[in-house]
């Protein structure tokens, strides 16, 4: 999933809308172009420039400053607000946008988005803000269209348009939850890729947008912005999740065994699993498994038991399993907040390094590749 950085121009300078209101804004730069430097050290993907002036206000004067960004930054500059003819379209396209976004216009004019997407592949994508019903709302939130998702991106699909942004009207990302319906219908119903455009409240909302999937489909993007200025997370930490949460990398157990490991609170230790190292729970075969919890890794299965009054604790056991993938392994597990421990081989006195991390009950899971002896 890439991570667009976005930049808001008012009158010539960077600010935030806390509120979608121009006359709200609050000033971060006076120079747009510092504001996308600063994305592009920081390691963005992409550049998401939206053109308020153009959007809210039919004025363009902020448009040779974004075709100074496009010129003199190598990342890929997608640009949006207040592209709402033809002319206009290829007049950012010619001067070097990657890409340009399209909302209302492209709601009600139909015609004019097949016919860019023809002489424009690629280039046209389609901005889509959606009310939980589902309903499509334009004009900045403001005026609802009677035309639902759907419908929507059907259609625009068949005009063939590069791919969607998909926002959530009007859901404050700081006091409510994430709509993942939303984002998993547009998964199902189009084959173009779908970016988030915002609305990213804290690294877990990252991380359960980077693990949706909907018959092996993903989001393509988000846009962050505000999430990172006030200092929710960074650009490094998006990134990170956001890589990590596309595919949990694939582990084996060491031997192709089983595992068994005692717990007093098989529900956290069940969750852990689950979450942090993306094991599966299964039913367990041809026995009863109350007290237990059977988790798929590989071919094999770890057993969580419930610990009896009689039972010796099992705190700090360690637990060895091979991933194909040890770089990607250990994005991983960073992403998902744990502390890992790096054992290199001339400390661990086998001819492999690991890294580890605990477990809610104090036990090791160490990660490494399987070497050949094995």
């Amino acid at each position: 999933m890439d991570v667009y950085g976005r930049i808001n121009i008012l009158g010539g300078r960077s600010v935030r809308l806390p509120a979608l209101d121009v006359t709200e804004a609050i000033i971060l730069d006076n120079d747009p172009l510092n504001r996308a430097r600063s994305w592009a050290r920081q390691g963005a993907d992409y550049l998401h420039v939206v053109d308020l002036n153009a959007a809210a206000l039919g004025d363009y004067q902020n448009r040779p400053l974004i075709d100074r960004i496009i010129t003199e930054l190598d990342t890929p500059v997608q640009v949006a607000g207040g592209v709402r003819s033809h002319i206009e379209a290829m007049r950012l396209l010619r001067n070097g946008a990657w890409r340009v976004v399209m909302g209302t216009a492209a709601i009600e004019d139909q015609i004019m988005i097949w016919d860019l997407c023809r002489d424009y592949p690629d280039k046209i994508v389609v901005s889509i803000d959606v009310r939980p019903d589902q309903e499509i709302v334009t004009q900045g939130f403001t005026e609802r269209s009677g035309r639902y998702l759907e419908e929507v991106m059907l259609e625009m699909s068949s005009a063939g348009v590069a791919a969607f942004l998909v926002a959530e009207a009007g859901r404050n990302p700081l006091t409510e939850p994430l709509d993942l319906d939303i984002y998993a219908e547009a998964l199902e119903l189009v084959p173009e890729p779908v970016i988030v455009a915002g609305g990213v409240g804290t690294l877990e909302d990252l991380r359960t947008l980077s693990r949706l999937s909907v018959e092996g489909r993903k989001l393509a993007g988000v846009i962050v912005g505000r999430e990172v200025t006030v200092g929710r997370f960074s650009l490094a930490d998006a990134k990170q999740t956001a890589v990590a949460g596309q595919e949990v990398p694939s582990l084996s157990p060491r031997g192709g065994m089983n595992m068994i490991l005692w717990a007093d609170d098989l529900e956290k230790m069940s969750a852990f699993y689950t979450a942090a190292l993306g094991l599966q729970e299964v039913t367990a075969p041809h026995m009863a498994t109350r007290g237990q919890v059977w988790m798929m890794i590989g071919g094999s299965y770890l057993v969580l038991r419930k610990r009896q009054p009689d039972t010796p604790s099992t705190g700090g056991a360690d637990i060895v399993l091979w991933a194909d993938n040890m770089s990607g392994w250990g994005t991983f597990l960073a992403a998902q907040g744990l502390s890992v421990v790096d054992m290199p081989a001339s400390r661990s006195g086998l001819p492999i390094d690991m890294k580890g991390v605990k477990d809610p009950e104090g036990n090791t899971v160490w990660v490494s590749h399987q070497p050949p002896m094995f």
